[in-house]
């Protein structure tokens, strides 16, 4: 793991912005460090005016809290009780955003619904990683708008774990909801349709089940997200 700190200054003394740049072992990727993850304080030093070299305070990853519980009646307590487990592990969780609007927001269902999506998209890009929650949603498969911020934390490069994903392999689930045949070729349809029936084993369609981590619970995704994350830095550098 290689960190790098760079120093810019502003003004006779005045140590402004100290960065550091690392290398992630389970992506292999450098990026420098997002805002927030390290928040210096300037220290006066008694003798001068100047400020003295600050002190690097420990980041806590973010994770971004993916699933259909802001549907849910609970969804306080819900988001509640996964953020306090996050406090638990080292871990900040972050819930969906309501994109910034108060109780006297007067724009149109458009206006809010583009809000709301930008705001998840910021929470999302600002996270080290994503827990989702893709139990079964009003059918056989998980929330579509969780669906889609999986892919697009997947596609920005980070750690994705799930939870929530029901027992057996897919097909079994089709199968056992509908009537389903296999065709002369062996492949899995549905009776009345025709449709192929996706097979391969996959507990979830394949884009998913290849591209995270399938745990059983919440408790069991954050324990595995912070093991992805909570990278210890080297003795010797102060940064730990």
């Amino acid at each position: 793991m290689l960190i790098r700190l760079r120093r810019r200054v502003s003004g006779a003394g005045a140590f402004q912005v100290w960065e550091r740049t690392y290398t992630h072992p389970a992506r292999g990727c450098a990026r420098p460090l997002r805002a927030g993850e390290c928040k210096p304080k300037l220290l006066e030093d008694p003798t001068t005016t100047h400020a003295t070299m600050p002190q690097l305070r420990p980041h806590r990853p973010r994770v971004y809290l993916a699933g259909p519980d802001i549907f849910f009646r609970d969804c306080e307590r819900l988001y509640q009780d996964l953020k306090a487990r996050c406090e638990r592990l080292g871990l900040e969780g972050i819930e969906p955003s309501d994109g910034g609007l108060g109780t006297n927001f007067t724009g149109t269902d458009d206006e809010r619904a583009r809000l709301i999506y930008e705001g998840n998209i910021a929470l999302i890009r600002q996270a080290d990683g994503v827990i989702a929650n893709l139990t079964d949603f009003r059918g056989l498969e998980p929330d579509s708008g969780t669906v889609f911020e999986v892919g697009f934390a997947v596609a920005l490069g980070k750690p994705v774990v799930v939870y929530g994903v029901p027992a057996g392999s897919y097909a079994s689930r089709v199968g056992a909801a509908m009537a389903c045949t296999q065709d002369a070729d062996g492949v899995t349809r549905e009776r009345d349709s025709g449709v192929m029936v996706e097979g391969l084993g996959q507990r979830l369609n394949l884009m998913l089940a290849c591209s995270t981590a399938i745990e059983p619970s919440a408790d069991a995704a954050l324990a595995r997200l912070a093991k992805m994350l909570l990278v210890p830095f080297p003795s010797g550098t102060g940064l730990g």
